[in-house]
């Protein structure tokens, strides 16, 4: 077993991977189960699932940040509008 101490693993690191593989997973079930067509959005891109989940997830990067400059390190209500930001991207683009 390799050493990892020098990663200085959380459960809050681990919960993000863990997020993102389960994401990862979920995506491709769905592209197996419902074959995915790209449809146009607000942006008038034709965009897919894996595309609007690109977009989430980089929106929600800029929004925790934002939130650690302005606000400070309490990001429950980052989370949440990361998630309101999400529903709206999957929703309308």
């Amino acid at each position: 077993m390799p050493d990892l101490a020098w990663m200085a693993w959380t459960w809050q690191t681990g919960l993000f991977f863990v997020g993102i593989a389960s994401l990862l997973l979920v995506m491709t079930l769905l592209a197996a189960w419902r074959p995915e067509t790209e449809r146009i959005g607000v942006l008038r891109i034709p965009t897919t699932r894996g595309d609007r989940l690109f977009i989430s997830l980089l929106g929600a990067a800029f929004i925790h940040l934002a939130w650690l400059g302005l606000v400070g390190p309490d990001l429950w209500w980052a989370s949440g509008l990361s998630l309101l930001y999400a529903a709206a991207v999957f929703r309308y683009v």
